[in-house]
């Protein structure tokens, strides 16, 4: 039985049993760096994003370690049948991204936060856009949030996720061997000299950049690689900020 470092939500228990049970069935994990997890107090998450099953491994890991991730979920999640249901009852916090609303997550999160959670923001925003899935340009939540609450951010990568569920796919790729997911907890992004300064753009440039660049670096350590000099940005490229999971694409 898992001891919850917070309280956790019954319907946050129950979905995470049937994905527990999915993730099991389906996957093996191979885990380093949990020594970074701080053992108390609230903390930030910021992984890589390479499928729309990469949620489940890592937080599977930290489940089972009693931390119940809060996850800032986009807002078409939250008005999705029955998953928005789930996601309103497991607190869960809502982002309307793209949108001026876009920052009253940042209040619940913070709060999240001095209350000992786990909260987990993907910095990219969306799925990555990079044809060879190395992190692109990051978005200024994550770093904003560190900067407010003064919580370490501890950087995950992972990769493995988009073999069991490429990218922009509708059905998972099953096959009688488990899909190997591995998984990178690195140790928290040095934000130190930025805090308690007055919160600028500048300044949070700064603080993004070195939380992509420490999410990067973890998964050139797994992938056995080295990234692009230059992150991928989609304006740059011609495409939108996100791709389209209904269509099946990511123009």
């Amino acid at each position: 039985m898992v001891v919850h470092r917070t309280h956790t939500p019954v319907i946050y228990r129950v979905a995470a049993g049937l994905l527990r049970a999915g993730m099991r069935a389906t996957s093996r994990y191979e885990v380093t760096g949990l020594e970074h997890v701080p053992d108390a107090g609230g903390f930030i998450v910021t992984p890589n994003h390479v499928s729309h099953i990469d949620p489940f491994p890592w937080a599977h890991v930290l489940y089972n370690r009693g931390i119940s991730p809060v996850f800032l979920a986009k807002s078409t999640l939250f008005d999705t049948p029955v998953v928005g249901w789930v996601l309103r009852h497991a607190k869960q916090v809502r982002v309307d991204r793209e949108t001026a609303r876009a920052s009253d997550a940042l209040g619940h999160a913070v709060r999240a936060l001095e209350a000992g959670e786990c909260v987990v923001v993907y910095p990219e925003g969306s799925l990555t856009r990079d044809p060879d899935l190395w992190p692109m340009r990051g978005k200024t939540g994550a770093a904003r949030l560190a900067l407010l609450s003064g919580a370490p951010v501890i950087p995950i990568a992972q990769w493995g996720p988009q073999d069991l569920l490429p990218r922009y796919a509708k059905r998972p790729r099953l096959s009688r061997r488990r899909t190997t997911m591995r998984i990178r907890f690195g140790p928290p992004v040095d934000l130190t000299d930025l805090q308690g300064q007055p919160i600028t753009g500048p300044l949070v440039a700064t603080a993004t950049d070195r939380i992509m660049a420490a999410i990067t670096h973890e998964l050139e350590e797994l992938r056995g690689q080295r990234a692009p000099a230059t992150r991928f940005d989609p304006k740059a490229h011609g495409l939108r900020a996100t791709g389209n999971y209904r269509r099946g694409d990511d123009r």
